[in-house]
């Protein structure tokens, strides 16, 4: 399956919340299930009864979109999160919360997560003074996330500098709007995860 490429506030159309994918304009009056609040397409506006197959189907698409992920991808995720100890859909979450560009849009250096994979995939961003550029590498306890020397006076970066001074990171993540820098300082717990997802139904989806 390819990556979608089509307007992402179709998605959120279909998931039926607001999955900001697309950084101010969520915020704005402009948002898309704000002025259509039903699924896009002909038969959007149709209510239909959803199984319980189809409710464990749309929150697993629903996790996929938000963190941006492929079927694929997302399910190496699941069968990892399977081989840790503790609860499946809570490492699940936690294994997508760790990923680069994830850990980026959270620390507030970029206004979505597509965004900051983005900028990942251009260099912008050094893990412990090494330049990483794969959007999908897991942080660990410990990681120094920070901006490139040469990326610091862009003007994109000094735009996203005076919206990060607005947003707190989460407890599991520290940041130095200043100088562009990030640390990880702990694991994060189920409660630091702020996403609208019901990771049992997951968990069930895939144990069928």
């Amino acid at each position: 399956m390819a990556r979608y490429t089509k307007s992402v506030c179709r998605l959120c159309r279909r998931e039926g919340i607001k999955l900001y994918l697309k950084s101010d304009r969520c915020y704005s009056d402009k948002c898309a299930i704000d002025r259509r609040p039903y699924a896009p397409g002909q038969h959007g506006q149709q209510r239909k009864k959803m199984s319980e197959y189809g409710l464990q189907l749309r929150e697993k698409q629903k996790a996929r979109r938000i963190y941006g992920v492929m079927e694929k991808q997302f399910r190496n995720y699941f069968k990892e999160a399977e081989r840790q100890k503790g609860i499946t859909g809570e490492n699940l979450l936690r294994l997508l919360e760790r990923r680069l560009d994830n850990v980026v849009y959270r620390l507030g250096f970029a206004g979505s997560r597509a965004e900051a994979r983005q900028l990942v995939r251009h260099g912008h961003f050094k893990v412990n003074g090494r330049k990483v550029n794969i959007p999908s590498y897991l942080v660990r306890v410990g990681d120094e996330i920070s901006v490139r020397d040469k990326s610091k006076s862009s003007p994109k970066f000094k735009e996203i500098a005076e919206a990060a001074a607005h947003k707190t990171p989460p407890a599991w993540l520290e940041a130095d709007v200043e100088n562009f820098t990030g640390r990880v300082v702990a694991l994060p717990e189920r409660e630091d995860i702020d996403v609208p997802i019901e990771e049992h139904l997951i968990v069930e989806l895939y144990s069928r």
